[in-house]
């Protein structure tokens, strides 16, 4: 059994490797560090990321790198309106031998690989949303009555057009919740874009290169879920997630006033989890209650809803979410 130090040498160990996938993460994808690192989060805690940017600032270019700097064998597919469920599961076909003989044969779709991209994923159907339903929380797909497990591990990182709205299909709540985080993709600041621009546009481009395998991968996603978290951090999580249910007597008088639902068990859940990916990220054995306030937003902001009245005044969740978890950091610290 593996004791104490053998646990820090492994975590230390992991540390150095995902401070080596950073680096060449970056050397395709410039600046964006908090893109890079929440994309991480979501792989290293075995979850999902939907990112949210507009068109053109790499979302796409971010995804086909990690695929290969994690060594994850990744497909893409452009979500469409007439995009079929057997578009993206695979479908049944009547195969003829050379006997003559006649039998159904099974082709894969795309979905069978270890990191799906579902680039612009509300512009399909919400026939075709649900086809990711399974796939995403349980890891198979049935089709024709067989269920059939996916490779891996098994990751989707999906990307939507926060702007046009024209032709699209809100993703359902049940899905949303799937989705461990969602990562905000905003513009480059003026540095980083001069960079992304002689990088770019040269005669040569950097070359993404694998630092883990997919075994790795899943190794470290093991390793994760043994990493210690104190209880003060875990009473944190707690009281965040139960502080934005509007008929919680944990919840102020704002939340009852701006949000329509609050986020579930599963919100927590992805807590615990990402908060100790962060502390890995950052070289740390263990979390803190300032990972807590680090990770609220993008994992709790998809999973709550405003009241109409809400929307009609402007509010917005992000900065509600910042303000409670500030908020709650100080009456602790004043405790």
């Amino acid at each position: 059994m593996a004791t104490g130090e053998d646990l820090v040498a492994e975590i230390e160990a992991l540390e150095d490797k995902l401070a080596q996938a950073k680096t060449a993460i970056t050397r395709r994808f410039i600046g964006q560090e908090r893109v890079v690192e929440l994309t991480l989060t979501s792989l290293l805690c075995g979850g999902h990321g939907l990112l949210i940017g507009l068109p053109g600032l790499g979302k796409t270019r971010l995804v086909e790198t990690v695929s290969t700097v994690m060594g994850l064998n990744g497909n893409r597919v452009q979500f469409t309106p007439d995009l079929m469920p057997a578009d993206i599961l695979g479908s049944e076909v009547l195969e003829t031998g050379s006997d003559g003989s006649r039998a159904f044969k099974f082709i894969q779709g795309p979905i069978f690989c270890q990191l799906l991209m579902a680039d612009e994923i509300n512009r399909a159907s919400p026939r075709t949303q649900s086809a990711l339903l399974q796939a995403m929380q349980e890891k198979v797909v049935t089709v024709a009555g067989e269920t059939r497990k996916l490779d891996a591990p098994f990751h989707v990182l999906a990307t939507q057009n926060p702007i046009e709205q024209e032709g699209t299909y809100p993703l359902p709540e049940a899905q949303l919740d799937r989705f461990l985080v969602q990562i905000d993709v905003q513009y480059p600041d003026r540095k980083t874009e001069k960079e992304i621009l002689l990088a770019t546009t040269g005669a040569e481009e950097a070359d993404a290169y694998e630092v883990f395998t997919s075994a790795e991968l899943i190794a470290a996603q093991k390793l994760l879920r043994r990493m210690p978290v104190g209880d003060a951090v875990v009473e944190m999580i707690l009281d965040l997630v139960r502080a934005f249910r509007p008929h919680d007597p944990l919840s102020g008088e704002r939340v009852k006033d701006t949000v329509a639902w609050g986020p579930g068990p599963r919100a927590a859940q992805a807590l615990m989890l990402t908060v100790r990916a962060r502390a890995l990220l950052e070289g740390r054995l263990a979390p803190s209650p300032q990972d807590v306030i680090n990770m609220a937003r993008p994992v709790l902001t998809h999973r709550m809803a405003l009241t109409f009245s809400a929307r009609a005044r402007g509010e917005d969740l992000g900065s509600l979410i910042d303000e409670v978890a500030h908020r709650m950091v100080a009456t602790e610290a004043a405790a």
